[in-house]
């Protein structure tokens, strides 16, 4: 497909037939989402109509996603490269054409050559462009012939027409014995190409790395696991586990599939998944998921979900199915075609037919024919978009802003609420220790922090290494200890100076006779309340401190949510944590609402709800768990801090981890479309005005009328106006 009015129309085919529920067809990821009564039935059908309109269809892989999606990433890869040979080709041969057509005008010195041989050479250099680009020719005109015009048409016509016309013209004086060559309009045609492959070029870019976020989904989880039978451990491809296999997972490996923990233990990292930054400890009968990271313990688990039932696996099919959502503006130029060509191609026939049957000559009415034409060449109208697309992005970019598609530009100025994941985009993602308290009088909280860090040394619990960098940080000398142990879930144990010290949970207290007096629940709620993990510190039987951590909140995190309320948008906050930790973070930085305990796959339908109570959302988050949720949205908003998968998901990247830049971001993608919009005012201003002019429709009045060498300027000129328009961005978004 070479623009969205493909899709526009490849819908309208398969929708006619028989037996078709529902048809969606995404541009962006080259896919079409049907709803059929008789798949067995219907699917040749659907198939047929497509290859009928021009296009190739296959099936996706439902059986192996990954090879599904690396194959359809090479595809793109191939389609990018040619689109660079075809953009580089018609550069390097319409350079010439460009330089003897115009160089003249400002002064260059010109080849010494005749008149006749440089109309040739150009003759033959254009059509030597019109091959590099050949297939919008085929495109145009076979939408024409299925009365389905797209912006291939648009392209076809006005190159068709100052090509052969230029060719006509130059047939004829080559024939005869003068030796001046008529005016030409090779450059019109070459220009037009240039402009509109490098533009494919780069479209072809931005949608092949739009598939290589899916592919990278796709390809997250492990390669292979280890599977148990008969006390033996044997390695397989992750395609041969099935339910009810037994699997081992050793430090450092991922774990294969989904499924329940069925002996020893271990701390293991989820945030690819959950987000959540702090590991989670497991042991026997607890449920583990495919494609995390097991940190320290060995043990084995009964896979319970694999291949396409895989949370991976979900997650992956819900950011497909979200990113089908398309942006209106991006079918604005092709709704348009639909309606302009038609008209266009009307009044060029009909201002030849009536000057014809008023008696004028035929080289007359050909002149206004060709005139009508190359007026509305679609040259400014394909550089309205991209080159204010272009000149907002780089305004974006220095300011540390990727803005990478229009839906970002449509949505931007109409946002209601801003939605921000917790871990890792309004906080730091990583526990440190906030507070330190000590509960008797015979230790100061360097004490306090002294004994924990000094147990906590032979742990590798993110907790504890949040413990130890304190003591590290404060210089604090650590006493020895021994007989080191951990108790899963509950905490750690050791001795020092031949007392027994606990580091952990209350569980683990009361399990040791630790009491806990009063004055120090009170202050342990307090801290809970305040959304932090409280590491309890016990010496024989006495209670002698507790330690807060904390996932702190970023610096500028506060400031971004009261801008965004200054800008009358309502921000919320969605998170995995419990309600508690959820609304405490959520008042300490202002945030209207919290969603809180929402699994990974659910994000993406909390976005949904929120959407369907009227809201526009823009989603901000950072981890693979986030991908969902910010293709839902309709706006995503990913940092740079984040994973690869957020990033290629999200519609616009902060790549400073400043969310101060959200709401930069939404100015300047306001601010672009509103030149979006002037941009395409003016190009077709030009046709507005030019067109009854250039049909004569004045002529016979004030003798007014339109050559080709006027048209093909007035087309050059709004070309021209469009790209200062543009080029005006940097000054004006500069004095703000």
């Amino acid at each position: 497909m070479h623009c969205a009015s493909c899709a526009v129309n490849i819908e309208a085919a398969v929708k006619k037939l028989p037996g078709v529920r529902s048809v969606a067809v995404n541009y962006a990821n080259e896919k079409a989402y049907l709803e059929l009564e008789n798949a067995a039935a219907s699917l040749p059908k659907v198939k047929h109509a497509i290859h009928d309109l021009g296009y190739k269809a296959m099936e996706h892989d439902d059986a192996s996603p990954e090879h599904d999606h690396a194959h359809h990433a090479a595809l793109k890869a191939g389609e990018t490269r040619q689109m660079r040979r075809r953009f580089w080709t018609a550069l390097i041969l319409g350079l010439p054409i460009i330089y003897v057509s115009m160089g003249g005008m400002i002064g260059l010195p010109m080849p010494p050559i005749s008149e006749r041989l440089n109309a040739t050479i150009q003759a033959f250099l254009a059509a030597g462009v019109i091959s590099a680009g050949f297939f919008l020719w085929r495109s145009g005109a076979r939408g024409l012939i299925k009365l389905r015009p797209n912006m291939d048409s648009l392209v076809f016509i006005g190159t068709a027409a100052a090509y052969l016309y230029s060719l006509v013209v130059l047939i004829r004086d080559l024939a005869s014995s003068q030796e001046t060559v008529g005016s030409l309009y090779f450059e019109s045609a070459i220009f037009i190409f240039i402009f509109i492959l490098l533009g494919k070029y780069l479209e072809a870019i931005t949608k092949g790395r739009t598939s290589e976020a899916i592919h990278k989904l796709a390809g997250l989880g492990a390669k292979e696991a280890t599977l148990v039978r008969d006390g033996k451990e044997i390695k397989v491809p992750i395609d041969h586990v099935i339910v009810g296999d037994f699997i081992r997972v050793k430090p450092g490996e991922k774990i294969p599939v989904d499924g329940i923990i069925t002996e020893g233990y271990s701390a293991i990292d989820e945030q690819a998944i959950t987000g959540e930054s702090i590991p989670v400890e497991k042991k026997a009968g607890d449920p583990v998921i495919g494609a995390t990271m097991n940190k320290t313990g060995s043990f084995v688990f009964r896979a319970t979900k694999v291949g396409q039932d895989t949370m991976l696996a979900q997650i992956v099919k819900v950011v497909e199915a979200a990113m089908g959502s398309k942006a209106p503006i991006q079918l604005l130029a092709d709704t348009v075609s639909l309606y302009f060509v038609p008209a266009v191609i009307g009044i060029a026939i009909i201002a030849l037919v009536v000057w014809l049957l008023i008696g004028y000559t035929f080289t007359f009415a050909l002149t206004v024919f060709v005139a009508v034409l190359i007026i509305a060449c679609p040259c400014a109208l394909g550089l309205a978009t991209p080159t204010a697309v272009m000149m907002g992005s780089g305004i974006a970019a220095r300011k540390g802003i990727l803005i990478k598609n229009g839906k970002a530009l449509e949505i931007a100025r109409k946002i209601t609420l801003v939605v921000f994941d917790k871990t890792g985009t309004l906080t730091q993602g990583e526990p440190i220790v906030t507070e330190v308290r000590a509960f008797v009088p015979a230790l100061d909280e360097d004490g306090v922090l002294a004994l924990a860090a000094s147990v906590e040394k032979q742990s590798e619990h993110p907790l504890a290494q949040a413990i130890i960098r304190q003591a590290e940080q404060k210089n604090i000398s650590l006493p020895s200890m021994s007989k080191f142990r951990a108790e899963p879930g509950r905490g750690v144990i050791a001795e020092i100076e031949g007392d027994m010290v606990l580091i952990g949970t209350r569980k683990l207290m009361n399990e040791f006779g630790v009491s806990l007096p009063a004055g120090a629940l009170d202050q342990i709620d307090l801290f809970e309340r305040n959304g932090k993990t409280v590491m309890l510190v016990g010496r024989t039987k006495t209670l002698v401190g507790c330690i807060a951590v904390a996932d702190v909140a970023k610096t500028h995190s506060r400031a971004a949510v009261e801008t965004l309320h200054r800008l009358g948008k309502k921000v919320a906050m969605i998170t995995g944590d419990n309600k508690r930790v959820g609304e405490a973070v959520a008042g300490q930085l202002g945030i209207d609402r919290v969603l809180a305990e929402v699994l990974p796959q659910e994000k993406a339908a909390e976005i949904k709800k929120l959407q369907s109570g009227g809201e526009l959302v823009a989603m901000v988050g950072d981890g693979i768990n986030d991908a969902p949720a910010l293709a839902q949205a309709d706006l995503g908003i990913a940092l740079g801090s984040g994973t690869d998968i957020a990033m290629e998901t999200g519609d616009v990247v902060l790549i400073k981890n400043d969310l101060r830049d959200v709401v930069s971001a939404i100015r300047i993608s306001q601010f672009t479309l509103r030149k979006i919009k002037q941009n395409l005012f003016w190009a077709f201003i030009y046709n507005i005005i030019g067109i009854p002019v250039a049909a004569g429709v004045f002529y016979p009045v004030t003798g007014w009328l339109l050559s080709p060498t006027i048209a093909a300027a007035a087309m050059a000129f709004s070309s021209v106006s469009v790209v200062l328009n543009s080029l005006l961005m940097k000054r004006s978004q500069a004095s703000r």
